[in-house]
């Protein structure tokens, strides 16, 4: 590790938990993602279901409605 990921890792304190815990889960290799998926399984199902979802949505939800454009 390095300084800057020190400072990186200040910088993600406003990233929820499980949100960084799926992004590492994305990230790591085979041995570190089986360590990660032992310790948080529920977000591992949560990770592979809506990977493989459209548009990461799963079956119970709609897409977030988007912004309608600013009259010019």
């Amino acid at each position: 590790m390095s300084r800057y990921d020190y400072e990186r890792s200040m910088e993600l304190t406003a990233v929820p938990f499980h949100a960084l815990i799926m992004a590492a889960m994305r990230k790591a290799g085979d041995r570190n993602a089986v360590k990660l998926r032992a310790a948080w399984p529920e977000v591992w199902d949560e990770l592979y279901a809506r990977y493989w979802a459209p548009g990461g949505l799963l079956p119970d939800e709609r897409p977030a409605p988007t912004a309608a454009p600013e009259d010019a």
